[in-house]
């Protein structure tokens, strides 16, 4: 699976459990931390875990395991490393306070409008 079919799935997973506010970032010119940041929250500590299990679900099914999971305890911000993609699941209120978006702003924003369902 390449790196842009791999993005594409993990944002169409995404959206399709109903995260919010969908971004991704392409930091490959600013760090060696990943080539991508995917950003989403939730509506409740519960929907986060779900949309991190579901992308995590998703991904096992074509082979792909992430290189590491971490979580807060309230799952209230949850962190899945794919090496070249790294998605960030926050529950509304954390991503708020963390503003993650804005300490990357440097990043490419990614039109990924046409991988979302417009209800």
């Amino acid at each position: 699976m390449t790196e842009q079919e791999k993005l594409e799935l993990i944002i169409k997973t995404l959206d399709s459990k109903r995260g919010e506010d969908i971004q991704a970032l392409k930091i490959a010119d600013l760090t060696i931390l990943a080539d991508y940041f995917v950003i989403v929250n939730g509506t409740s500590n519960t929907h986060a875990r779900t949309l991190a299990d579901e992308v995590e679900f998703q991904l096992s099914q074509k082979g792909i395991e992430p290189e590491r999971r971490e979580a807060d305890t309230g799952n209230t911000w949850i962190i899945l490393d794919y090496a070249d993609i790294i998605v960030h699941v926050f529950y509304k209120e954390t991503r708020d306070f963390y503003k993650l978006e804005g300490l990357w702003a440097d990043g490419e924003p990614v039109d990924i409008s046409s991988l979302i369902v417009k209800e």
